[in-house]
């Protein structure tokens, strides 16, 4: 299958090694669209609120990890989500995604 850059999906991230984020969750797959067959790069997803500046708020107890990219197995994915990001919150998830990997 090939995933769609900012698609959500639902992701088996275990095994886990210490704080890494785990469980079956969300995920955004922020990888380009040309790189998604084998591995994806993605950005968990949670409801827990934290006051944290890699941290992108989309609905009231929704919220995209970016502190905590992986790349993962395309085989990891269990199904498509049908949630859509808005232009201002993709905007800021590449604004924040510069700041911490470019700048």
């Amino acid at each position: 299958m090939n995933y769609n850059q900012y698609q959500v999906v639902l992701v088996n991230l275990n095994p886990t090694v210490g704080n890494e984020i785990q469980k079956t969750r969300p995920c955004l797959i922020i990888s380009p669209k040309e790189m998604n067959y084998s591995n994806l790069i993605v950005a968990p997803m949670t409801s827990k609120y934290r006051d944290y500046p890699t941290r992108v708020k989309l609905k009231r107890d929704s919220f995209v990890v970016l502190d905590q990219i992986r790349t993962i197995s395309s085989r990891r994915v269990i199904k498509e989500m049908d949630i859509k990001l808005s232009k201002k919150n993709i905007d800021e998830i590449k604004n924040i995604i510069k700041i911490m990997l470019v700048d």
